[in-house]
């Protein structure tokens, strides 16, 4: 294949910086062959493994070689103590190239476009991988700031109709909602929702408190399905009105992928995302493991489960995600005796892509191709995220190498994450995250973490720059 054309076959050997070899996985397919990579980037791809020469060259044989995995839905700084740092280890581990934090920092969210340039410094001194940010608007009175985010490089903005603290996550009253809409709509960026009814969760909260019904149970039991799907349905409708990109974050139940397929097919600009935690675990697991499975929207039936995946195979979720939120251990471990006092959140970034690709190609629900489009082309897409999600050239030379045949079994102990505890200890996996390649560079090595802070890079939202950049 001709490295400039894509096209016919190379007779002479190409020399490049890099030279990897193994099974690519690309949107035509998957087949074996050899990627050039010369200052981080692909700049030719071959079927077969004898034309190119480099440098240095990896050989992955039969490893399946992805495009670079990403996550994102990561909250890095809801625990100080974890940080880029802690959570970028994770991510290489994980197969994890590119990662989005979150904006709900534990000492101010970011909310305003100084902050948003103190947090990519932060980035530019601590990342092992490359990051983008979201941003979010103040309880009321915030919505100024959204332009001046998204000319920082905010890649969309996270807002929630749910209260879990009044300054750091609040919930947005309806008619600030509408107004961000119009401020959002002219940025070309993405309006996101964490969809949870305040109002019934709260009154719930307090009744089985009264009542002394303070078990694990209680969560989901206090969050049913209404509370997310009244309020998606709600959005969904300020969208149709305010033609606003709108995207509803940790799908928790079909019913609420039900009514944005329904007004996607009206014209709205709909989608949603589902965690791998709400395909692979059911409410029982707050049985089983308690704290340690409490997530928000928490974890429904086996039945909304089955229907997640139904909505998964036919294309109507968009991409999967972790919501990795690691807490201090007393954050969590505070919900023994009652669960409402523990934190939400479970780490996510290290089990998330063994643990799917485990459950949906090793099984052949999925095809490798289609995987690559759930983790890595349709977030790209979707936000805008420049040279990333596909191998392809002139884009990043970013891949997740797994070996599809290798079994394992999750190990808490052996997490990266400070907080070492999972409701997936002990579950047998078939598919292992054997090296993650960030622009050419190997950030992890099974198991061995490569890279040091400040490699990663900030990677801009599309309205970078906005008026002048190129919002659309």
């Amino acid at each position: 294949m001709n490295p400039r054309t894509g096209k016919g076959v190379e007779t002479e050997m190409t020399e490049f910086d890099l030279v990897l070899r193994g099974k690519l996985v690309r949107e035509q397919g998957v087949v074996a062959g050899e990627i050039g990579i010369n200052d981080g980037r692909i700049a030719a791809i071959s079927e077969g493994t004898s034309h190119y020469r480099g440098g240095r060259e990896l050989d992955f044989g039969d490893l399946l070689v992805f495009p670079g995995m990403i996550d994102v839905h990561v909250h890095c700084l809801s625990n100080p103590d974890e940080g880029f740092i802690e959570t970028g280890r994770s991510a290489a581990a994980g197969g994890i190239t590119t990662m989005a934090d979150m904006p709900f920092d534990a000492e101010n969210p970011i909310t305003d476009a100084e902050r948003f340039r103190q947090k990519v410094r932060k980035v530019e001194r601590d990342a092992l991988v490359d990051m983008c940010l979201w941003a979010t608007i103040a309880k009321t009175g915030g919505t100024d700031q959204i332009k001046p985010l998204a000319a920082a490089g905010a890649m969309a903005f996270k807002l929630s109709t749910f209260e879990s603290n009044p300054y750091r996550f609040p919930r947005i009253p309806d008619d600030e909602v509408l107004k961000a809409f119009d401020e959002i709509r002219e940025t070309g960026l993405i309006a996101a929702f964490h969809a949870e009814n305040d109002e019934v969760i709260s009154g719930m909260i307090r009744e089985y408190r009264a009542a002394g019904r303070t078990g694990p149970r209680a969560h989901h039991e206090t969050r049913p399905p209404l509370t997310e799907t009244a309020d998606v349905l709600k959005l969904l409708e300020f969208a149709y009105w305010k033609k606003v990109k709108l995207h509803i974050v940790h799908v928790s139940h079909p019913r609420t992928m039900d009514w944005i397929v329904h007004f996607r097919r009206q014209g709205v600009q709909a989608s949603g995302e589902t965690c791998f935690q709400y395909l692979l675990l059911d409410e029982g697991a707050m049985d089983a493991h308690g704290y340690n499975a409490k997530v928000n929207p928490p974890l429904r039936s086996p039945e909304a489960v089955e229907g997640m995946w139904d909505h998964l195979l036919s294309g109507n979720i968009s991409f999967i995600t972790s919501d990795h939120a690691v807490w201090k251990r007393e954050e969590k471990e505070s919900g023994k005796e009652d669960i409402f006092r523990a934190a939400s959140g479970m780490p996510g970034l290290e089990l998330m892509v063994p643990l799917m690709f485990s459950a949906a190609v090793s099984t052949g629900k999925i095809s490798p191709v289609r995987f690559a489009g759930l983790m890595a082309r349709q977030p790209a897409e979707m936000f805008g995220l420049a040279g990333k999600g596909r191998i392809a050239v002139g884009y990043d030379a970013d891949f997740t190498v797994i070996d599809p045949e290798r079994e394992w079994t999750v190990d808490e102990a052996a997490l990266l994450t400070s907080y070492k505890s999972s409701p997936f200890h002990g579950v047998k996996v078939k598919g292992k995250v054997t090296h993650t390649i960030v622009r050419g560079t190997v950030v992890h090595d099974n198991g061995r973490i490569c890279a040091e802070p400040g490699f990663g890079r900030f990677v801009p939202g599309k309205a970078y720059g906005f008026p002048s950049g190129s919002a659309r």
